[in-house]
């Protein structure tokens, strides 16, 4: 009786009978808590989210947006300083006054960026043929990023070779003809009535625009129906990336234009760019995991059909056959199922 008084004592000895006494319990709740929480992650993988998360995780988001937004950052300004240098001296104004705009640029950073578009003839002596060869071909290496992004989300098969690199340079022409249509309606309708005739024009423009590059970058093989959440959501959310960028990229490219110079001005474009190549990748997804499926706006999608693609499509890949993983985001899981070789 004395050793059972002492064990009950003993506040270790105490605790220990009670957490035996309660194991059974404890283990019955955990089993209960871990059986709710897999019913309702299997039931979200069945959900329009679930199944987009999903699509995110097999694309590698984090690592293609982040490529994607490297090569945005390399090709896209020496492309617009030298297309600037070989543009009418009465356009250059207008190019340079449509970038600061966009990206809310003012103050010194404003005239560091002018120096770089205003000097054509020094623009011109010092690039040559074979400079501008250079720079119109890494605008073509982004083509070639955003084309693999659109392939991965539709699990089309890559190829293409030549022709995908003529699908590029057509984009960046076109890509260019926009902003200098942009600036051209920015220097002919000034004040209020012009903000809104860019912003309209621009909208419009926009949206078109990505609609006929999802539709390019992969190679016609999609219907054009299927494509126009890619278009809608990329055209009208790049706009407004660019409207909220405005409130914070000022502040934060005069803070680093203060401490770092030009180079700070170069981190604040990265960061931008970043953020939209994100957009272009959720957008990219959106359309296939919308067009799947049998619900009504799925059924739209595909006009009745059984498939987004065209009937001279080669069939898609299949989808993973394990369990997609958060560290699938940055390129790191295995690229079991799909049949391609690490990266």
């Amino acid at each position: 009786m004395a050793d059972e008084r002492f064990q009950l004592q003993d506040p270790t000895r105490a605790r220990s009978m009670t957490e035996q006494a309660r194991g059974p319990e404890r283990s019955g709740w955990s089993d209960r808590t871990r059986l709710a929480v897999g019913g309702q992650a299997a039931r979200l993988e069945d959900t329009v989210v679930g199944r987009f998360w999903a699509r995110l995780l097999e694309i590698e988001f984090v690592d293609r947006s982040v490529a994607l937004a490297a090569k945005a950052v390399v090709s896209f300004f020496p492309l617009l300083i030298v297309v600037a240098a070989l543009s009418p001296s009465g356009a250059r104004p207008s190019i340079v006054n449509a970038i600061a705009a966009r990206f809310g640029i003012s103050g010194e950073a404003l005239e560091t960026m002018k120096q770089a578009f205003t000097s054509p003839d020094q623009t011109r002596a010092a690039t040559g043929l074979l400079g501008t060869v250079l720079v119109v071909a890494y605008a073509v290496s982004f083509t070639t990023a955003l084309q693999r992004v659109y392939l991965r989300a539709w699990r089309r098969p890559t190829g293409g070779g030549v022709r995908n690199k003529g699908r590029g340079a057509i984009w960046v022409a076109s890509v260019l003809v926009l902003l200098l249509l942009l600036a051209a309606v920015r220097r002919v309708v000034a004040g209020p009535p012009g903000t809104v005739a860019v912003l309209a024009v621009g909208v419009t423009g926009s949206v078109l625009s990505w609609w006929w590059t999802a539709r390019l970058m992969l190679r016609g093989e999609v219907r054009w129906r299927p494509l126009l959440p890619t278009a809608l959501v990329t055209g009208v959310g790049s706009w407004m990336y660019t409207l909220a960028a405005t409130v914070w990229m000022p502040r934060s490219i005069a803070k680093h234009y203060l401490q770092f110079g030009a180079f700070g001005l170069a981190l604040d474009f990265v960061t931008w760019f970043t953020g939209f190549a994100f957009l272009v990748a959720g957008a990219a997804v959106l359309a296939p995991v919308l067009a799947e499926g049998s619900t009504v706006l799925a059924r739209w999608l595909r006009a009745g059909q059984s498939s987004p693609l065209e009937p001279s499509a080669v069939p898609s890949l299949p989808a993973p056959t394990r369990t997609l993983r958060l560290s699938d985001a940055f390129g790191l899981g295995a690229r079991a199922g799909r049949g391609e070789p690490p990266a």
